[in-house]
């Protein structure tokens, strides 16, 4: 059984998270060329970007879901660096859906609004691309650790 809740939990990270931290990581790009009119990128990009992020994000809580199950089957809740994961996962979750998802929002509105956009976009566009590097540095971080597992004893 362990391994098929670890199979699954792997694979619903790759199939979730992924797309998640691609489509999030372009959406910066795309909303910036569509405002200053530099790229050929199209309004209809920049709402296709946000809403595979929200549906995404929503289909990315089958990640930790799957992930304490394991942790369960395999006896490790209370490891260091099970928890260490965990506090990752909810900081990488929190910024997305309270920094990330709502940056996108304003700057949707901005690319496919009637009205002038405001002088402050480009600095949104910065703060949305930091905001979503980090996202994905905490999900590195977190792979590194399901790796690793500091103090496992399987001799990785």
């Amino acid at each position: 059984m362990t391994k098929l809740l670890l199979s699954v939990h792997v694979l619903a990270a790759i199939l979730t998270i992924g797309p998640v931290a691609v489509v999030a990581s372009l959406f910066p790009r795309y909303a910036r060329e569509a405002l200053d009119g530099t790229g050929e990128a199209d309004p209809g990009v920049v709402r296709v970007l946000h809403r595979v992020t929200r549906v995404y994000a929503v289909l990315g809580v089958l990640v930790p879901a799957f992930g304490f199950a394991t942790a369960a089957s395999l006896g490790v809740l209370g490891d260091a660096w099970f928890l260490a994961s965990i506090a990752l996962t909810a900081a990488a979750a929190a910024l997305l859906v309270g920094g990330i998802v709502p940056g996108q929002e304003r700057l949707l509105r901005v690319v496919v609004g009637p009205e002038e956009p405001p002088a402050s976009w480009r600095s949104e566009v910065v703060r949305l691309g930091m905001r979503t590097g980090i996202f994905n540095l905490l999900w590195a971080i977190v792979v590194v650790l399901m790796i690793v597992r500091p103090g496992s004893t399987t001799g990785a």
